[in-house]
């Protein structure tokens, strides 16, 4: 899916979108609004003006203005083990979330324009459809592959559910997706949030030097990563989006002598990197909180 969203697992536009399309049902993750936004994370990694990463840091001088209580929540909700109740709510919950939020602002927005006769002009009618913007969709493609994602997702479990029974089929189903999206939003994290990661602000930011030094390569055995499609070797997948999962590996060995500023990460290094958690926009720095005084 994430190959699909990227335009290489096939050389046809077209079988990328379909097979997106179908691999998201199978992760209940509407895969074109999915890659759309994973396509602004690639576009502005290391740039942490533009982009905050899947924990929406704050700066230090925003951290600072918080109250104690809101200083604690801050870091409780970007504690390790919150990667499971955010695991859930990231697959099960919040693309059905998405739809309805969205589906009633679309409706409210619909009632405002009829009552201002934009039903005497069907053309225009329809062109505003095409053109309205959710905060939770920005194109009519994203609202179509949100709507087809939920409603295939959604059918899916009602027929498992009715196959299996309902509390096997949920509490099964519950824990596989919630691990299984632990897992990958864990490795997201520490693929940008680490010590001495690449965090500079719009106005000197580098694309190669942020894709170098703004991702890490987890040093994985070699089951974790054939799991994982090789995705740890992250830095050549930055430089270049367009290399498929299944050739990151060998880019990146052919290319080893030009990545000798690359961060290398162990599994034993990766509780650490949940603790910089803040953005210092003055050093360009990603910090601990318990750094901020």
């Amino acid at each position: 899916m994430h190959d699909c969203g990227h335009g290489t697992l096939f050389r046809n536009p077209w079988l990328n979108r379909i097979a997106g399309f179908g691999l998201g049902c199978l992760n209940a993750i509407p895969q074109y609004p999915w890659s759309r936004g994973h396509a602004f994370h690639h576009k502005h990694n290391g740039n942490w003006q533009q982009y905050r990463g899947p924990s929406n840091l704050l700066t230090k001088n925003a951290y600072l203005e918080l109250s104690s209580r809101s200083q604690w929540i801050y870091r409780f909700i970007r504690h390790p083990l919150m990667l499971f109740p955010g695991g859930f709510f990231y697959l099960i919950i919040r693309p059905r979330l998405q739809l309805i939020l969205g589906l009633h602002e679309f409706l409210a927005a619909s009632v405002v324009q009829l009552w201002n006769g934009a039903w005497r002009h069907p053309g225009s009618w329809w062109s505003w459809i095409a053109a309205f913007k959710s905060s939770h969709w920005y194109t009519a493609g994203e609202a179509v592959d949100l709507f087809l994602n939920n409603l295939v997702v959604v059918c899916s479990w009602w027929l498992m559910a009715g196959w299996m029974g309902a509390g096997l089929f949920w509490v099964s189903y519950s824990i596989v997706m919630t691990f299984s999206a632990a897992i990958f939003i864990c490795i997201f994290v520490v693929q940008h949030n680490f010590r001495g990661s690449y965090a500079h602000g719009s106005d000197d930011w580098n694309y190669l030097e942020a894709a170098i030094l703004g991702s890490s390569n987890l040093i994985l055995p070699p089951l974790l990563n054939w799991f994982s499609a090789d995705i740890a070797f992250h830095s050549v997948h930055h430089l270049c989006e367009r290399i498929p999962n299944y050739q990151l590996r060998q880019c990146h060995e052919k290319n080893i002598s030009l990545l000798g500023d690359c961060s290398y990460l162990k599994l034993s290094d990766i509780p650490s990197c949940f603790h910089y958690n803040i953005w210092d926009q003055h050093a360009n720095e990603l910090i601990r909180a318990q750094q901020v005084v």
